[in-house]
Order: C-alpha cells, then structure tokens, then sequence
C-alpha cells in the first residue's frame, strides 16, 4: 500500500525535479497528481515512464491526499497550503514562509529526523533554504564528534537558486558578450551575472547582511544546534546548477583533519573527494544529477586552535529542494504515516 501524494508547482524546476526524484527512488505512490498555476492548466509533466497533465491548483480539492511537496513562492504558499493541511494532507514546503515559525518543524533528514513528529502541530513540514541543507548535513557529523563553536561560510550559489528566470539570464548574457549588437541588461539579478560574481542573494537587511546570509544563520540554528555562531557572504555566480562553500569551522575540541575525513566518508548523505593533486576535488559541474552533497579541500586551520576548512559541493535543485523534500517524505512515511 502507497501514498497519495501531490506536487505543487510540478512545471517549475523544482516541481520537475520532485517528480524525477519520486520515480527515481521508487518511492511508494498509489496516486500522483501534478498541480499548476491556471496559466500553466494543461502542460504535461514526466513521472518516470508515465505522463502526467497538470491540474488546477486553485480548485483542487487536498482531501484523500497524504501529502502535497509544495514548490511555489511563498505567496501561493500562504494561500494553499493551509488548506491543503486543514483537509488531512501533510505539507512539505519548499518555500521560506514557514521556516521560522516554531511550531512548524524545519527538517534535514540526515541532520534531525526526529523533529519529523512536530508535524501535527500544524500538519506542515519545512524545507530549508539551498545553502543551508547542503552545509549542515556536512557539519552534523562534526559537531557530535567535537561540537563547533562558530562557522565562517562564503557561498557560490548558482543561477538556479534564481528559478528559471536566472537561469534564462545567464544564458542570454552570455551570448550577448559574443554579440556586440545585443544588450541584456539585468533584470532578474542586481547586475550583470554572465562573466560576474554578485555579492548579493536577496534584499539588505538593516545591519547590511543579506537576507540570503541571515536565513543561514536561522536556520542552522533551529535544525542544528542554537549555540553554533555562524556568519556568511553569500555570492550569485555564472553556473547554471550547483551551489558551492567554503568553510571554515572552530570546535571547542581539537578535531584532526584525517579523523574529519573518515567521519565525513562514513556520514550518510556525503561523499568525500580530497586528493591533493590538480583536479582532485569536485566543481558544481560534476555535482549535476547527484545525490550526494561532495567534500573536497579538508585540512587544519593553523590560524585558531581548533580549526578546519574544507569546500563543499551540491546540486542546489537537488538536495538544496528536491531531494530534501523527497527524502522528508520517505521518513515521514517510514516514522509517521506508515503505510508504504
């Protein structure tokens, strides 16, 4: 016996890869329904070997349904989702709305699967930002060995972050440079993105860090731990798929970077590549496609007394949304719900 699960905003990137991911891990699903926006009715969406036709979001009807993934903007999100959870449907929300509201539970699986309970508080489960899932599932298994103290991260998060419109952005840019009649002035990004780098994810806030650093530092502390101090410097940069980090951590205990290696080699969700020779660490293009979140570039910090760095690598569309919502629908199906 299955599940009745919906995807809402099954057209956007997001929505896409949530049906790729439900057919590739063969997750437990007695009826499918992909829903849309009016102006999308119609278009057809891949299930695995099946195709399917959007629906009507604002008409359909949540009741019967065991879960709705949720991959619209936080507007939409505000309107259907309580309705979605009001008629027995648990949703898992890919958007910033309800991350921060303590009754609602803000779940990496490979982090704090136990959180998965609060979720019939409001029958809601939150989806981290991007940033965030990919770098606390690298620091979880770190911080149970030699609890961190602080974090310093320096993001390079790609065009896709943006949706499709960044995408499209990036890609006519690029051909403008080659062009010398075209002109594509920004619109989706504060400045050129094609050959650039941003150092701007979101709106200002009033002590001059970016909503996109601040969400960071949220939301680590709810899904990790609230005594971690962590800062950031988010950056837009000119690739398509795959969120990049570098960071620097600082334990209350002296942690060896070969000891980091073999706990991060055995971490469920992570995959260590760490050669030191030329090309012996991974780039977001090789991160496409992939489950895994990558590590690369571990080694001691001589500059504090127990200090590491290392860079970490992820398909943002994938464990940055996606992957993440599946993977809280499996263990809310394997904790909770019990029926597959």
């Amino acid at each position: 016996m299955g599940y009745n699960v919906v995807v809402v905003g099954a057209t956007g990137n997001v929505g896409r890869e949530m049906l790729n991911i439900l057919a590739e891990r063969e997750f437990p699903v007695d009826k499918i329904a992909a829903l849309a926006s009016r102006r999308s009715l119609g278009t057809e969406v891949s299930f695995g070997d099946k195709t399917l036709t959007t629906q009507d979001l604002d008409t359909f009807d949540f009741s019967g349904w065991d879960m709705a993934l949720f991959a619209v903007g936080s507007e939409a999100t505000k309107t259907y989702a309580p309705k979605a959870a009001a008629a027995g449907c648990v949703v898992i929300d890919n958007s910033s709305l309800y991350r921060y509201d303590p009754d609602i539970p803000l779940i990496v699986p490979e982090v704090n699967p136990e959180a998965v309970h609060g979720y019939a508080k409001k029958n809601i489960i939150a989806n981290p930002n991007c940033s965030t899932a990919q770098m606390v599932v690298a620091l979880k298994p770190l911080h149970d060995r030699a609890k961190i103290k602080r974090v310093v991260v320096s993001t390079y998060q790609s065009v896709s972050g943006a949706g499709k419109e960044g995408m499209d952005e990036l890609w006519d840019q690029t051909k403008a440079v080659y062009n010398p009649t075209a002109d594509v002035p920004p619109k989706k990004f504060q400045k050129q993105i094609a050959f650039n780098l941003i150092p701007q994810i979101d709106v200002f806030m009033e002590d001059g860090y970016t909503k996109e650093e601040w969400k960071m530092v949220a939301e680590t502390k709810k899904i990790l731990d609230p005594s971690i101090r962590l800062t950031a410097t988010c950056v837009r940069v000119p690739v398509f798929v795959g969120h990049s980090e570098a960071l620097n951590i600082e334990f209350e205990d002296f942690l060896d970077e070969d000891e980091a290696r073999d706990i991060l080699r055995e971490s469920p969700g992570l995959m260590v590549i760490d050669k030191r020779e030329p090309g012996g660490y991974v780039t977001p293009v090789e991160c496409v496609g992939e489950y895994a979140t990558f590590i690369s570039r571990i080694r001691q910090d001589s500059t504090i007394e127990n200090g590491l760095n290392l860079w970490c690598v992820s398909d943002n569309l994938r464990k940055g949304a996606a992957l993440n919502a599946v993977q809280i629908a499996e263990l809310l199906g394997r904790e909770v719900l019990k029926k597959g």
